[in-house]
């Protein structure tokens, strides 16, 4: 397996930012999934691997070679509390694959304590690795940018939580693990030194075009709110809640990253809340956008001691008049790129006037009538060939829906196909995910497996993918929680 090719750049050029630590030996290593597909495009030839030499790799047992693990060093805000010392509490990095110049991490999660796991077991369970397999899975087919699962590996081993669950540990792959908390954590200790090496390798990494330009912190700023801009406006026109977008969780890269306790919509609620631990909503859906530009503005703090001496106050007000320009343009970049969503979902061939007010009255429209947001947006194109039955059997008042289908129609030729290709059948229905991994839990992978095969067509109209896309009954949507897994 020298074919992993891995670096280390960020151990190398990043002192400080991490310690080096080994996987936990596990007893009865098992794999449970593998994604052929990844693998591949890392151009890693996992078929030669037997079944068990499979599993003892990827359940940290024996490390691959040329991996030289380590544990990242992070800080952040946690629903609005500022940590100074978080890190890799359950994950390790095991180094980096650079695949025609796109380098990207390697890194378990799972494979137990490390220092910084602050009294934690550093250990998951099966349930909570295979559901960060399929929401990343449905992510990436619905062209969202996420960090992917490449394996989950049974351990054999009990981890105990408000019950003994089987242990797993997940192999992810990232554009890289850099987050704000990264910024946050040396900026937090005055080590301007290692923050102003973390900016460059930064840089060099994800904005190399920004290397040597004037004010480079600033530059990266501007760049980070950009990709969050279009992240969390992908993660609005599908209906995704993350549940937990603690700057730790927020990436550099523009991925989504760490699927606890998220979830995706049924019917259509901005105050939607699915997260156990969110007692006030801080995470709900409708704040999203917000959230990212409150961590923007985190990680606009951290970067300030590299753009003015704290000493120099003229200067001070300089930057923090500038790194504010970036903050407070989040909001229209955010809607922007909302809005260039929203046209596809909504079949617009061009921008025209009037088109956001087209799209809130449609969301409005959905929260009054209680409508599932999926299939709602789903059913434009079955309206665009006049068949609008399958619209209005969503609404609690079909007659509703008149005034704002003949706006719809008004505005502009609707193309089927197009809007077919804009819209998603089939999203992680949080029923179908408790299924499957409730089942996987005992042992069985097959419901696992249909779910993670209906899950990466997303658009399918296949006659057997259906059940797939059929919303669950309200008596189970009501009240439903999830969990952050840890």
């Amino acid at each position: 397996m020298s074919a992993f090719g891995f670096d280390h750049s960020y151990a190398r050029e990043l002192p400080g930012a991490s310690v080096a630590w080994k996987p936990a030996p596990v007893p009865a290593p098992r794999l449970l999934f593998l994604n052929d597909a990844l693998a591949r495009e890392l151009g890693l030839d996992l078929g030669a691997l037997s079944p068990d030499a499979a599993a003892a790799l990827f359940a940290g047992q024996d490390l691959p070679p040329g991996s030289r693990p380590i544990a990242q060093a992070y800080a952040g805000h946690q629903f609005g509390g500022f940590s100074p010392q978080l890190g890799d509490g359950r994950a390790l990095l095991l180094g980096e694959i650079d695949r025609n110049g796109r380098r990207r991490d390697l890194a378990f999660k799972g494979s137990g304590r490390t220092p910084f796991s602050r009294g934690g077991d550093g250990k998951a369970a099966i349930g909570p690795m295979l559901r960060e397999v399929l929401i990343g899975e449905a992510m990436h087919a619905l062209g969202i940018p996420t960090t992917r699962a490449l394996a989950v590996a049974a351990t054999g081993e009990p981890v105990y939580r408000e019950r003994p669950l089987p242990g797993a540990v997940l192999t992810r792959v990232a554009a890289s693990h850099l987050r704000v908390g990264t910024f946050q954590f040396f900026a937090s200790r005055g080590d301007l030194e290692a923050l102003r090496r973390l900016v460059d390798y930064t840089i060099a990494r994800h904005d190399p075009e920004l290397a040597g330009t004037p004010d480079a912190p600033l530059a990266l700023l501007r760049a980070v709110a950009r990709r969050q801009a279009a992240l969390i406006a992908q993660w609005m026109n599908v209906g995704f809640i993350h549940g937990v977008m603690n700057t730790d969780n927020m990436t550099i890269s523009g991925e989504t990253i760490d699927y606890g306790p998220c979830a995706f919509m049924e019917g259509y609620d901005p105050a939607a809340v699915f997260s156990s631990i969110d007692h006030g909503g801080r995470y709900a859906y409708g704040n999203q956008p917000n959230i990212a530009r409150w961590n923007l503005a985190r990680f606009a703090e951290a970067l300030l001691p590299l753009l003015a001496d704290a000493d120099d106050e003229a200067a001070v007000q300089r930057v923090v008049a500038q790194a504010m320009e970036v903050i407070d343009a989040f909001p229209a970049w955010y809607e922007a790129e909302l809005l260039r969503g929203q046209r596809a979902k909504l079949g617009l061939a061009d921008a025209q006037e009037g088109d956001a007010a087209l799209a809130a009255d449609w969301l409005a429209l959905l929260h009054a009538q209680r409508a599932d947001f999926t299939l709602a947006w789903r059913a434009l194109a079955d309206a665009a060939e006049g068949r609008e039955a399958p619209l209005r059997s969503l609404l609690a008042e079909p007659a509703s829906a008149d005034a704002w289908l003949a706006r719809w129609r008004e505005r502009s030729a609707h193309d089927a196909a197009r809007l077919r290709a804009a819209n998603p059948r089939i999203v992680p229905r949080n029923q179908r995910v408790e299924e499957a991994l409730a089942a996987a839990t005992e042992g069985d992978l097959a419901p696992f497996e249909q779910l993670l095969a209906a899950l990466r067509k997303p658009f399918d109209d296949a006659p057997e993918l259906a059940p797939y896309a059929e919303p669950a009954p309200a008596e189970i949507t009501a009240g439903y929680q999830t969990f952050c897994g840890t």
